[in-house]
């Protein structure tokens, strides 16, 4: 034994092969956090005492070689300034460049997953030997940074200019064939022939049949690109990358520019390079909040863990309801290898909901992702019926049928008495009330609401629904089985709109009171498209369609009508209509039928695509008494103020657990800004007195949906934040 610490050792066998073996105590994965850096450098100085060393394997004794840097350990890093992020970024450089320059060959046998940081220690040793299965590559930019570990500078010269601003810029995780096909590692073999593989190569280096420092030499120097050549390598880059990244997110292009200045540069001026541009991004607010984003995603996953360990697995489910939503499910629970009965009453139904998993299947072959094969035995998971037969053999059951309080309550009665007794019932409701629907169930401890959101197969969010007798089993197996579809399950409390749909209409609010006081929405969805959100709030409305809006917004009124009363549409006693009613009386129901507040023509892609439309700015005019400018910045504070307020009560009302679930659900169900880090973060960047303030600024003129809470009130006093440690999602 060499060196035994508490994530690294070190071993020499009899030919004076060495093996550095990641495995930390205690964790199920390998991460490069401080403590593990440290211990790296004293393991290679051990190395560095030995004097009859012929070759060095780098290996990892868990499923993924090394995830990454420890990203819980940024935000308290990057908050004590450029100085210490310098500081710790040259003391790796100086570790790294050491483990590339020892005075003998070296192999990384990568046999995992081997990200960020993981992956640029594995490109320090000469060679890479990589398992089928295994995966590599650079995400650092989704976290706003840029691979700061050397990874601007090896890979570059490892396979060209090209493709690793393809892999940095896009921060993707790419497969053994493809890292072969570009030089990125020398073999890929089965897992179980890794360290055979990796023994082979250190034999021909020594023996001089594979040239290590040749490989070394080009590594250290710099790329070799002329000019011609680094214009088109870098320039068009550029303008692709940044038309692809958007304005929000400065890292892509950024890490372009990096490789770029280093490309005429030796290692260590190039990496410095590197250290500068990581420096600067690291004390950006979009890395703070998407550092965040990725914290809170892991609060997240780890609750539906714990949920996941309490429930037997869902091996047959069941859907109600096969329109497109209930084909979009049956596709969801197919795809990821559960089989699924979908009922319905009628034949052209179930032939809908047929249609639509078809064609998602065929998507997937279309882009590579699935042979016709695979494509043929996905699609015979999904089992059309009319009767409830084969029900009783099934462990939980979609409803999906139309959102209507009655419809919903016969077909959940109707279907308890065709299941078993431990058969959990689920209702994918947008809106009713989970307690109200459980009042016609003899077990209602084995229902919950399930609420997919639209389309099925791109929205990542599900939101399961505690009503009063709702269950731990039934929350537990619900939560199992949205994970196992790939879904991100957030359980949060009944209550009218649940949680993404109650913050939601406030913002909502916001636009229609925009609208009577004058405002122009097709200037209101650029300013709130130009924030950050995916479609501005008018585009949006026409995206959910009028009519759901205005029922959505009926059920909100009724629930809290302190706020509210004035989103069901009609508008408050001795008010006019909202723009959303208007649009609504006048058969514009938005994309559903081709026209809303805008137009809609299908592109060459069958797509809608909106275009301005007279008619429908014509009835806005006639919902304000008089036209009105406002500024960029009364917009967004008007449209953000009440949605912000929202979850803030939803937080305080215990619908919702934590900071993390609340932020977390608004990007992943609506959209919201990532960069921007989701509402509550929101708040803490603006200050929670300045937010008071300004919200109870709004409330003088536009009433109680922009009112503070008195917690809120008291959190501001006391200087407090949602997210009390800059570490801590």
């Amino acid at each position: 034994m060499i060196y035994q610490g508490n994530a690294i050792s070190v071993v020499r066998d009899d030919e004076g092969i060495a093996t550095l073996t990641f495995d930390l105590k205690d964790e199920s994965v390998n991460k490069l956090s401080s403590a593990v850096i440290q211990e790296l450098e004293q393991a290679l100085e051990a190395l560095r005492g030995e004097s009859d060393i012929e070759g060095l394997i780098l290996a990892s004794a868990k499923e993924a070689f090394i995830v990454g840097a420890d990203i819980t350990e940024f935000h308290g890093m990057f908050a004590n300034g450029e100085d210490e992020i310098q500081g710790m970024l040259e003391r790796v450089h100086g570790i790294f460049n050491g483990l590339e320059d020892l005075p003998f060959p070296t192999v990384s046998a990568i046999n995992g997953l081997a990200l960020g940081g993981g992956c640029e220690v594995t490109l320090t040793t000469d060679f890479r030997v990589m398992s089928e299965a295994a995966k590599i590559g650079l995400p650092e930019t989704k976290l706003g940074i840029l691979p700061g570990w050397g990874g601007c500078v090896r890979l570059p010269r490892l396979i060209g200019a090209d493709n690793a601003i393809e892999w940095i810029a896009g921060g993707t995780e790419n497969r053994a064939d493809a890292c072969l096909s570009v030089g990125a590692v020398d073999a890929v073999v089965p897992g179980e022939s890794l360290e055979a593989a990796a023994r082979d190569i250190l034999a021909r280096a020594r023996s001089g049949e594979l040239d290590y420092q040749a490989r070394r030499v080009e590594k250290r120097g710099p790329l070799g690109l002329d000019a011609i050549e680094q214009m088109m390598a870098f320039e068009t880059a550029k303008g692709y990358v940044a038309g692809k990244a958007g304005p929000h997110y400065p890292a892509p292009i950024e890490a372009i520019k990096v490789i770029q200045k280093g490309a005429g540069e030796e290692r260590d001026r190039a990496q410095a390079i590197e250290a500068k541009a990581f420096g600067k991004l690291a004390l950006t607010d979009v890395c703070y909040n998407l550092v965040g984003l990725f914290l809170n995603d892991q609060v997240v996953k780890k609750k539906g863990s714990q949920y996941e360990k309490q429930s037997a697995p869902v091996t047959r489910a069941g859907v109600l309801g096969a329109g497109i939503m209930g084909g979009g499910i049956a596709y969801q629970s197919a795809s990821k290898g559960t089989p699924i009965l979908m009922k319905d009453i009628k034949d052209e139904a179930i032939e809908l909901g047929l249609k639509e998993a078809r064609k998602l299947f065929a998507k997937q072959v279309e882009r590579g992702k699935l042979s016709n094969e695979q494509m043929a035995e996905r699609l015979s998971n999904i089992r059309p019926t009319l009767s409830y037969g084969d029900f009783a053999n099934v462990d939980l059951v979609v409803e999906a049928v139309v959102e209507n309080p009655k419809v919903k309550g016969a077909v959940l009665a109707e279907v308890e008495e065709n299941v078993s007794e431990d058969t959990i019932l689920t209702s994918n409701t947008s809106t009713i009330s989970i307690t109200r629907l459980a009042e016609n169930l003899k077990r209602p401890e084995n229902f919950c609401g399930m609420h997919f959101f639209n389309p099925v197969h791109r929205m990542p969010l599900v939101e399961v629904i505690r009503g009063e007798k709702t269950g731990d089993g039934a929350v537990a197996a619900t939560v199992a089985y949205a994970r196992k579809m790939g879904k991100t399950p957030i359980v949060v409390n009944d209550c009218p709109g649940f949680l993404v749909n109650r913050v939601l209409f406030p913002y909502f609010g916001g636009f229609s009171q925009l609208m009577a006081a004058g405002a122009d929405f097709q200037r209101v969805d650029k300013v709130m498209e130009k924030f950050g959100w995916p479609m501005g709030p008018a585009y949006l409305l026409d995206v959910v369609g009028m009519d759901t809006a205005v029922h959505a917004g009926e059920v909100m009124a009724e629930g809290f009508p302190d706020r509210m009363g004035g989103l069901g549409g009609a508008g408050e006693e001795g008010q006019g209509k909202s723009a959303i009613q208007v649009m609504f009386d006048n058969d514009r129901l938005g994309q559903k039928n081709a026209k809303g507040f805008y137009a809609y023509e299908e592109d060459k892609k069958g797509k809608p695509k909106k275009v301005s439309d007279e008619a429908a700015i014509e009835l806005v005019k006639g919902v304000a008494e008089t036209e009105r400018e406002f500024s960029d910045e009364d917009i967004i504070a008007r449209m953000m103020t009440p949605l912000c307020l929202e979850t803030v009560r939803c937080l305080e009302d215990g619908i919702v657990g934590t900071p993390a679930e609340a932020d977390m659900a608004l990007i992943y169900g609506i959209g919201f800004p990532p960069f921007r880090g989701g509402a509550l973060r929101y708040i803490d960047a603006m200050g929670l007195e300045a937010f008071v303030v300004q919200a109870d600024e709004l409330a003088a003129e536009l009433g109680a949906l922009y009112a503070p809470t008195e917690k809120l009130r008291e959190m501001a006093r006391n200087g407090e934040r949602f997210y009390q440690d800059a570490a801590e999602a």
